[in-house]
């Protein structure tokens, strides 16, 4: 499991560490039964205060992702199913990323469009991953 974390984003490290982690489970790439790192010790990778993982596994668990349970950690709960609405906001949020890194990068559309349908066309269709030989 990798999580990036860019502090100098505008949006707040809560926020992507937990829309990372929700859209690991949503594709499957966390399954279910699978556990997270403890608090603390994720927190410690990313660099991050335990408070702000331990508020990203209790909104996993309010969501219904996760399951916490005391001496046993966080366990991954079956994918709820998301609603076309919240679908097409979470891509939108997702584009929105895209649009912004390639802009950070000096990118320009049409460098950016071609990586965009590279990726589509390696994904691993029954994971919803890069396939690893890609690059």
């Amino acid at each position: 499991m990798i999580i990036h974390v860019n502090l100098s984003h505008p949006t707040p490290a809560f926020e992507q560490v937990r829309s990372q982690l929700s859209g690991m489970i949503a594709s499957g790439a966390l399954e279910q039964g699978s556990r997270l790192p403890p608090i603390r010790q994720l927190a410690h990778d990313l660099d991050l205060a335990p408070g702000t993982i331990a508020r990203v596994y209790r909104e996993l668990e309010t969501e219904g992702l996760v399951t916490s349970r005391v001496g046993r950690g966080t366990t991954v709960s079956a994918a709820a199913p998301m609603s076309a609405v919240q679908a097409q906001l979470r891509l939108a949020q997702a584009a929105q990323e895209f649009a912004r890194t390639a802009r950070q990068l000096h990118i320009d559309f049409p460098a950016a469009d071609s990586a965009w349908r590279y990726a589509w066309g390696h994904l691993d269709h029954s994971r919803g991953l890069i396939e690893r030989d890609a690059f």
